[in-house]
């Protein structure tokens, strides 16, 4: 793999790049003319870091427009992703009673920051230290206010990130909008089990959770996919050195045991559903990828 990544930015080397290839492509789908979902500050993430200072932020400057596979479809992808998600946040804040947020993995993330939130609503913003003092650096040269109030929390998703959440002034007894998006399939399986257990025993009734996850048996099977060769030509980012290729667990049936209420979906049907978004192809490195969403009920009373 060839190390592209900026030093002393916090998002150096391995999975701290990815957030910023997803910040470029949220940057890409602001200025499509058909976006899905707005990010005005995507694009200043991506020019202030040395390692993709050259990347494209908008559709007139990736080459190939959208037949390229990566700044194409794979930014295309990320677009349908954002916009997704950010329906779920805000409809679980809106209708589902959610008033605390916590964004697992919070990468480059600019919900805190772009979104409508309700009156009172709190997020919670969890990643290492490094990406979150990146984050602080770039929104604060530009002035930029939060729309809800804003807690960033300097955890390790492997060690305990739950009692740093909570010394942040997380309250386990309020219904919680979770939401992993683009984190599992980094961490080993164990991992991935021990964040999904933890989430479940700080959720109260009425809390919503969505992940996304990778269920092919074989992910090496795709390694000359145009997505991943694509990725790994133009800006040196081996996807498949970085996603554990540990069979992974059944986390939906996890939470469906524990009384959660599940649903899995592949991007497709949100593409058939916005008129716009990744299709299937052959040899499809997103042929595995599925979006799940879960409800915890409320205690009968």
């Amino acid at each position: 793999m060839v190390d592209t990544a900026p030093r002393g930015t916090g998002v150096e080397g391995g999975v701290g790049v990815t957030a910023l290839l997803v910040a470029a492509a949220r940057a890409i789908e602001t200025y499509r003319h058909d976006s899905l979902a707005q990010d005005i500050y995507a694009e200043h993430f991506v020019r202030s870091a040395p390692a993709s200072a050259c990347w494209p932020v908008r559709p007139d400057q990736a080459p190939g427009g959208d037949a390229d596979p990566l700044w194409g479809r794979f930014a295309r992808y990320f677009g349908l992703r954002t916009r997704v998600l950010d329906d779920f946040l805000l409809r679980s804040v809106r209708t589902g009673g959610a008033r605390q947020v916590v964004l697992l993995g919070a990468g480059l993330d600019t919900r805190a920051f772009r979104l409508d939130w309700p009156s009172g609503c709190v997020v919670f913003e969890i990643d290492r230290d490094g990406v979150l003092a990146f984050k602080h650096e770039v929104l604060g040269a530009l002035s930029a206010e939060p729309t809800a109030t804003r807690v960033p929390v300097a955890a390790d998703l492997r060690a305990d990130w739950a009692g740093a959440l909570r010394a942040a002034g997380f309250d386990p007894a309020v219904p919680t909008a979770w939401l992993a998006e683009g984190l599992l399939f980094y961490l080993p399986s164990a991992a991935e089990t021990g964040l999904i257990d933890t989430v479940d025993r700080l959720s109260a009734g009425g809390s919503a959770l969505a992940y996304e996850v990778k269920l092919e048996k074989d992910l090496l099977e795709y390694r000359d996919s145009p997505l991943y060769t694509s990725t790994r030509e133009q800006i040196g980012i081996d996807l498949l050195d970085l996603f554990s290729l540990e069979e992974r667990p059944d986390s939906a049936a996890r939470l469906a045991d524990g009384g959660w209420s599940t649903s899995v979906h592949t991007p497709f049907e949100f593409t058939d559903r916005h008129g716009r978004g990744p299709l299937p192809e052959e040899n499809d490195a997103l042929a595995g990828n599925r979006w799940v969403f879960g409800e915890k009920p409320r205690p009968a009373r």
